[in-house]
């Protein structure tokens, strides 16, 4: 059963590699060269293709399993839109009908609550950021598409990991972080988001969709002062952003709620807050 990934960067190659573990053929499609090469290294099968160009999309490979997991390359030239609805489109009609499954990353931006309330899959989504419309806008075109019934999609919360901390660059240099410190922030450590993709690919049941998060939201401010203590900084300092809507200025205030991506694709997660994960990262 082969695996097909679009999108193959922070998280993606950390999904190939457990795939790749478990003797799976892991195909990847990049329009970068060079990550090609690397590709090859890890064991994947590196193919040339770029989501904003369709004729490039022809010779993707059959697979059981697609996962289009792709992020934004501001030096691309393409727009959000481009990237992420434009190009899931264009790929879900390049793949063969047959694929069993596309696993979709998507985000909790989708929720637009800005109270502090606990959101779930069923809660509704009125998303008031760019990033967040336009991750509801894919989920509709992959709801539409005749593999839509095949399909799962992953609201992922706040990915972070090595090389990938939110805000470290502000709190050791002392820059103002630029939201507010009241805030809940939702999280998820990037091998245990890349573990529930593989679940969510063996034991799902599509079509269907999952919030992704540790379960363990936390105030912006409680996370940012452990973060500081760890790496030695002092105190963080917190700035709303002057003249922009509330909504934006202040950011979104949403609790996640996980259970049903634990109730029902048994992942027992190995960072189940904040806390151990930012310490198996500093450590």
């Amino acid at each position: 059963m082969d695996k097909l990934i679009v999108g193959c960067g922070y998280l993606g190659r950390r999904v190939a590699r457990r795939w790749v573990d478990e003797g799976f053929s892991v195909a990847a499609a990049t329009r970068r060269p060079e990550a090609a090469e690397e590709f090859e290294q890890l064991g994947i099968r590196p193919m040339l293709a770029d989501v904003t160009r369709p004729e490039t999309l022809a010779a993707l490979p059959p697979a059981d399993t697609l996962l289009f997991a792709v992020g934004y390359d501001r030096s691309s030239g393409a727009t959000r839109r481009e990237v992420y609805v434009d190009g899931l489109g264009a790929v879900l009609d390049a793949v063969p009908a047959e694929t069993r499954r596309v696993v979709l990353i998507s985000s909790t931006g989708v929720y637009g609550q800005n109270d502090g309330s606990l959101v779930d899959e069923e809660s509704p989504c009125r998303p008031t950021r760019e990033g967040g419309r336009l991750m509801l806008a894919a989920e509709e075109v992959l709801k539409s598409h005749p593999l839509g019934a095949r399909s799962i999609v992953l609201r992922l919360a706040g990915l972070y990991g090595p090389g990938r901390i939110p805000r470290l660059a502000d709190l050791l240099t002392g820059r103002p972080i630029a939201a507010s410190e009241s805030g809940h922030l939702n999280l998820i450590h990037v091998d245990d988001a890349a573990a529930v993709v593989v679940a969510a690919e063996r034991h799902a049941r599509p079509p269907q969709t999952y919030a992704v998060s540790d379960g363990h939201p936390t105030r912006r401010r409680d996370f940012y002062l452990r973060l500081g203590e760890l790496f030695g900084a002092a105190s963080p300092q917190f700035i709303e952003r002057p003249g922009e809507p509330a909504p934006t200025r202040v950011g979104s205030d949403k609790r996640v709620d996980n259970r049903r991506m634990l109730a029902e694709l048994g992942v027992r997660l190995r960072y189940p807050s904040y806390r151990e994960g930012l310490a198996a990262i500093v450590g």
